[in-house]
């Protein structure tokens, strides 16, 4: 009979204290996968999110780490706005004057390239307006480009693609300026589709109802990205909602546009003076251009840049890594107190086998095999131990997948796996072996003699 057959016969005879035991030693294992895999998903829905294609986010002065979570993730509240003169500033003197036609406002914004132009050639620059909500979800102001220039997914090149309808379109005769697109929890949870009217509330989800609604022409599908939890509308119908308009001084250059887009309804867009922008995402088109952009930004006096990996890292590196480290130490701590555990209670079986141990040195077993049938019991524990505590977080995570892929954008199956898990198993085993090595001397050292005549 071969030894390990010979340590599964000690499991199955001593079956209650095993399984105790092993039980134990399995929800420790559990305990330490369940929190790699939450830092694994934490650690994912930020880094994933902070690469959608964009490498830099202008916002006004203040925190960039408030600017990179408003405008990335649509935490936080937004620091303030800019004057959307600053947002022409990314565009060239033909861009810029196309904008002075198109909404009207001083001529001589027209005259001149804007001073970072040349530092995004071949990019681009979107804006971004936020302030309202629709139900929990924050509505996003922004222009057709978000979803023909931005990409996402783990090499940055699956454009948006939608379950329903279309993205937003320019203004024109068929297109108005309040239409609407919708991540696809928004859809999902507010029960609305394509060709639906929401109307969003100011300020806050609690905030007072505009009474002019946006009609949903799209719904994206799933992204895996804070998109999903966004409601995107029109930025002209944006800022044509109630309380919406940059107050006026009087001091202004206003000369009316020459394209006059008046809508169906009589709608025209705000003049450029009237506009404010919360946020600019920018990507350059030379990617080496991006220091000296950030730079010349910082430089200035209303707006800051801030790089949204560096921001997230610096996050995860300072709040979350510790915070997780803490827990694993934890953790770690119950898988020893686990395999102390698995100590006691072989220990404690070998009063009761001392003379199963004499019989079978008196049958011819040498001390070094006695001593490997104990520490191959301590090493079935383990090994059960560890494998069912492993599926057994695996299956927890596993049933909450749908809840988890809600909140984050992070998909779970039963097999997602974190780097760090690779090293929990031989972990395992290892303590399993410390834990079988103090019975396995006691094993060695039986006196044949006295415990036969016992």
């Amino acid at each position: 009979m071969s030894l390990l057959r010979i340590a599964w016969r000690n499991f199955c005879y001593r079956s209650l204290s095993s399984v105790l035991t092993t039980i134990s030693l399995a929800l420790g294992v559990a305990l330490v996968v369940l929190v790699l895999a939450i830092y694994g998903i934490v650690s994912e829905a930020f880094s994933r999110n902070a690469q959608v294609g964009y490498n830099l986010v202008v916002g006004p002065k203040g925190s960039a780490l408030q600017l990179t979570l408003n405008s990335v993730y649509y935490l936080s509240q937004p620091i303030e706005n800019l004057p959307f003169t600053e947002y022409m500033e990314f565009f060239p003197a033909d861009e810029r004057a196309a904008m002075v036609r198109r909404f009207g406002g001083d001529p001589s914004l027209g005259e001149r390239d804007g001073i970072y132009s040349s530092l995004i050639y071949g990019g681009y620059a979107i804006p971004l307006a936020l302030g309202d909500y629709y139900g929990e979800f924050r509505v996003v102001g922004t222009t057709p480009d978000f979803f023909e220039l931005l990409r996402h997914g783990e090499t940055l090149e699956e454009p948006f693609t939608f379950r329903e309808g279309r993205a937003l379109k320019s203004h024109s005769e068929e297109h108005g300026y309040f239409e609407a697109v919708l991540g696809s929890q928004v859809a999902k949870q507010m029960g609305i589709s394509v060709g639906d009217e929401f109307k969003p509330t100011h300020g806050d989800p609690e905030g007072t109802g505009h009474g002019q609604g946006f009609t949903v022409v799209g719904i994206l599908d799933p992204t895996g990205t804070p998109n999903d939890r966004a409601t995107f509308v029109n930025l002209e119908g944006f800022y044509l909602l109630e309380n919406h308009a940059k107050p006026l001084t009087g001091e202004e250059t206003e000369v009316e546009p020459t394209e006059n887009p008046v809508d169906a309804g009589g709608n025209m867009p705000l003049t450029i003076a009237q506009r404010e922008v919360t946020s600019i995402l920018v990507r350059n088109g030379q990617i080496a251009m991006a220091p000296i952009l950030l730079n010349m930004v910082n430089e200035s006096v209303r707006a800051q840049a801030a790089a949204p990996v560096g921001e997230i890292s610096k996050l995860m590196n300072a709040v979350v890594g510790p915070l997780m480290t803490a827990l694993l130490i934890i953790t770690l701590i119950t898988c020893v107190v686990a395999a102390v555990g698995v100590l006691v209670a072989i220990y404690n079986s070998m009063n009761d086998r001392r003379r199963d141990i004499a019989v079978m040195r008196a049958l011819g077993a040498r001390r070094e095999t006695v001593t490997l049938v104990i520490l191959f019991e301590s090493f079935l524990i383990a090994v059960i131990g560890g494998v069912a505590g492993w599926f057994l977080a695996h299956l927890a995570i596993w049933a909450y997948g749908g809840e988890i892929e809600d909140r984050t954008g992070v998909q779970i199956g039963l097999f997602t796996t974190s780097s760090y898990e690779i090293y929990i198993l031989p972990l395992v085993l290892l303590l399993g072996q410390f834990a079988g090595f103090l019975p396995a001397w006691f094993a060695y050292r039986t006196d044949v003699g006295s415990n036969l005549s016992a």
